[in-house]
């Protein structure tokens, strides 16, 4: 059994502050706001929505299939996932752009500051889904606009249940269009600012949202996760990270744990279970793909 994980593919310069974002904007100045910040640490690592899910799953032992575009910068990419053991079947090469790129920075308190630029993920719709015996599931991550309507238009028209993530995309669509999303999907992840905007944008709360899909998870960083199924809500309690080093990615590591437990037909509680497990070991690693899973951190589920 294989997923489908169509989301961006994104190179990420990650950069360290070491200060506090609250302590240099100064509210009553934002109209004029002019702010520099010094960041004494800079990498460059693999990233994208898209590529951090299938590495979560690639790390559990499942079969992630990425679905999603590079520009004319992205051999290392495409090199590194091939490298891995991860199929490029459906990654496409854009010609005349680059590969999506973000530009994060850190502060002392997790705080992140991030400007990204698309480059080839505007034309990650140019990809059709269509059904293959061997795709029982997929996720829709955060991508381009097109990509992600049309992309979640064909996994319901190949009767493929999804996950839908809207991420850091959710601004993109109105309320009609996140509903529509919704209908289609089997189930939906959000964190608690997005789960917040997706119910004012769709006119519902969490409860009633929930009985629109198998199961909703709303994760909560260090405070665990809510599971809502038919309107009751369970609360998955946090795993403590050994360190808390940079939080980039690991809202992908946790779908990742989510779409490996689906795979596997285990309840939404355990693979909530997993999630906040991989989430935690994500934190203690700099970048979103570079932590690895031992067999002891998929010990103890049931």
């Amino acid at each position: 059994m294989a997923t489908l994980i169509c989301g961006s593919l994104a190179f990420d310069t990650i950069m360290g502050f070491e200060g506090r974002f609250a302590t240099q904007i100064l509210p009553e100045q934002l109209h004029i706001l002019n702010v520099s910040f010094l960041v004494p640490t800079l990498r460059r690592d693999f990233g994208g929505c898209g590529g951090n899910i299938a590495y979560a799953m690639h790390q559990l032992g499942g079969t992630p299939l990425p679905m999603g575009t590079v520009g004319t910068d992205g051999a290392d990419y495409l090199e590194r996932l091939r490298t891995l053991g991860i199929s490029t079947d459906f990654v496409k090469e854009v010609s005349d752009t680059y590969t999506a790129q973000a530009m994060i920075m850190t502060d002392l308190d997790n705080n992140q500051i991030t400007a990204f630029h698309p480059g080839a993920m505007m034309q990650a719709h140019v990809t059709r889904i269509t059904a293959r015996e061997d795709i029982r599931l997929g996720i829709i991550s955060p991508d381009g606009r097109d990509a992600m309507l049309q992309h979640a238009e064909q996994f319901h028209a190949a009767g493929i249940p999804f996950v839908f993530d809207p991420g850091q995309g959710l601004p993109m669509f109105d309320g009609a269009e996140l509903a529509h999303f919704v209908d289609l999907a089997s189930w939906v992840t959000v964190n608690d600012y997005e789960g917040k905007m997706l119910c004012d944008r769709m006119g519902v709360d969490l409860a009633e949202l929930s009985r629109r899909v198998r199961g909703l998870v709303v994760t909560l960083g260090g405070e665990g996760c809510e599971l809502w199924e038919q309107g009751q809500k369970t609360l998955v309690p946090a795993v403590k990270a050994s360190a808390v080093v940079d939080p980039t990615g690991c809202g992908d590591a946790w779908r990742g744990a989510l779409l490996h437990g689906l795979e596997q037909g285990w309840s939404l509680h355990k693979c909530a279970t997993l999630g906040n497990r991989i989430g935690a070991l994500k934190i203690a690693a700099k970048g979103p793909q570079n932590y690895v899973v031992t067999p002891e951190l998929l010990s103890g589920l049931d």
